[in-house]
């Protein structure tokens, strides 16, 4: 059905970041546009659920470049889990930013109205990706997301920074344009179209296998957001931005692109019936299992807490460009289902981390011991996201993972032992995820603190908890994974129905 209401939500964080840079002078006004956008945006995405559970698409036309390729906008169930995840964690991560900046800066530093301002174009792009009714819709927002995250990688404008800056942008632009573009055209000129299509876009075009795998090892590799090995890098030398990027390059935005897009290129460009008839997903798939593990054990390796929690999403990540290449029901429903888990859980678990930085002045996993009882709620918190992420009840993350576990059960290759050695790989990373995670509460309630020296002496005497705007968003996404075990329904049912669109 014909609807503006995507492109309303679509615009509405744009129009607020043109405000946030108007109202730059003025703090407590910049940051109140910044909540209440983020409210309106929700709330207007929320009210799409109705209609999409119904079975309707919400579609309009944004421009008319071509006849046969417009820039439009539709909304269906995959890409609005990914909407109703980025809208609402975008709230939650504004008023933490709020509590984690002037705990840290004050609230005049140099580069918070950028700060603000890019947050909000990054959520604007995420949008226009969630609700891309094409190919070309979808990359175009691909591409902006890229550079209004670039400032927030930099925010520092250290040397550093900088350094992870190029390395962020050469990463993600080179595997985008070497890559993603180039089977883009190559599917345009097979399919003469770039719309999204029940059962893929290639189902009827007789391509032979053989062009099928190529097209897909380009798409999957192409998407670098995904930090699929060996284009990973980006992601763990963005850490040098503040905590509230993190948790948005981790959670709410860029990495949830890019396994949104592997999702949809598997589901309307690819098609799961012909991934699985030819086998174009198989190399993807290796190379999703050996980052999954890999990831693991280089996050056991970390002693910061960040560059620990960066290789956890690595794997993770894996997790659901794994389940696309596989391309079975069970397992595109699971990594569906673990965009909205993972992002609750690795959100809870940055914005810990955050806390734990501004307050305690502590970035290192060694560090840790006996913080749990100056910080009570937070470390809970922390690990509340641990299990969910390690993927046990009663939190969130169980089921996504047993719908993915299910879904390498059912994948061709299963006769040979190819479905039985990818789901020991899902197993095995999440008695590894065990190891990486739980050690970090277990020591911090239990373990003992270890006195500091000279100038840490005043801070270590005063510290307690975070601050109240950094506790509240950590309450909320940690009660969070609780409520999407408890109540799964409602994104099972989207999940499901993405299959059909």
């Amino acid at each position: 059905m014909n609807s503006t209401l995507p492109a309303i939500a679509l615009f509405t964080p744009l129009v607020g970041a043109i405000v946030v840079l108007l109202t730059g002078k003025k703090p407590n006004l910049r940051e109140g546009v910044t909540l209440v956008t983020g409210g309106v945006l929700f709330a207007m995405v929320a009210s799409m659920v109705g209609p999409v559970l119904d079975g309707k698409t919400l579609d309009v036309t944004l421009i008319q470049i071509t006849p046969e390729l417009p820039l439009a906008l539709s909304v269906e169930p995959l890409g609005l889990i990914y909407a109703l995840v980025a809208s609402f964690l975008w709230i939650f991560n504004s008023i933490y930013s709020i509590g984690y900046m002037r705990k840290l800066y004050g609230t005049t530093s140099e580069g918070q109205t950028r700060y603000y301002t890019c947050f909000a174009v990054a959520i604007f792009s995420a949008i226009g990706i969630a609700f891309s009714g094409n190919l070309l819709t979808l990359f175009l927002f691909y591409e902006v997301m890229t550079f209004s995250t670039y400032p927030l990688v930099t925010h520092a404008r250290t040397d550093a920074a900088f350094r992870s800056g190029r390395i962020y942008l050469g990463i993600l632009v080179g595997t985008s344009t070497l890559f993603f573009l180039a089977a883009m055209v190559w599917t345009w000129l097979i399919a003469g179209t770039l719309d999204f299509t029940p059962g893929g876009i290639l189902a009827d075009k007789n391509v032979s296998a053989g062009h099928v795998m190529v097209l897909a090892t380009l798409f999957f590799f192409g998407v670098g957001k995904t930090a699929l090995m060996p284009f990973h890098m980006w992601l763990p030398n963005a850490m040098v931005a503040p905590t509230p990027v993190s948790a948005l390059l981790h959670a709410v935005a860029v990495v949830k692109a890019g396994v949104f897009t592997v999702l949809k290129i598997s589901i309307a460009i690819l098609g799961l019936d012909l991934m699985q008839e030819t086998g174009a997903g198989h190399l993807v798939a290796w190379f999703a299992a050996v980052t999954i593990i890999l990831a693991s054990l280089f996050a056991m390796a970390k002693d910061n807490l960040k560059a620990r929690l960066a290789y956890s999403t690595i794997g993770q990540l894996s997790y659901i460009v794994l389940a696309a290449a596989l391309a079975t029901e069970a397992s595109v429903t699971g990594g569906s289902m673990h965009i909205a888990m993972h992002a609750f859980g690795k959100i809870t678990l940055f914005f810990c981390a955050g806390a734990i930085y501004a307050t305690a002045h502590k970035s290192n996993v060694s560090e840790l011991a006996g913080i749990g009882k100056r910080m009570p709620i937070t470390m809970f918190c922390f690990l509340v996201g641990a299990l969910s992420t390690i993927g046990l009840p009663p939190f969130g993350g169980a089921w996504s993972k047993w719908f993915m576990v299910q879904g390498t059960l059912g994948a061709p290759g299963t006769l040979d032992g190819e479905g039985i050695a990818f789901m020991v790989v899902l197993l095995v990373s999440s008695l590894l995820n065990i190891a990486y995670l739980l050690p970090i509460p277990i020591v911090a309630f239990f373990g003992k603190e270890k006195a500091p020296e000279g100038d840490e002496k005043k801070h270590h005497a005063d510290h307690g908890e975070a601050p109240l705007l950094c506790r509240i968003p950590i309450m909320v996404t940690a009660a969070g994974c609780l409520a999407l075990f408890i109540w799964p329904g409602m994104l099972q049912t989207l999940a499901a129905k993405a299959l059909e669109h």
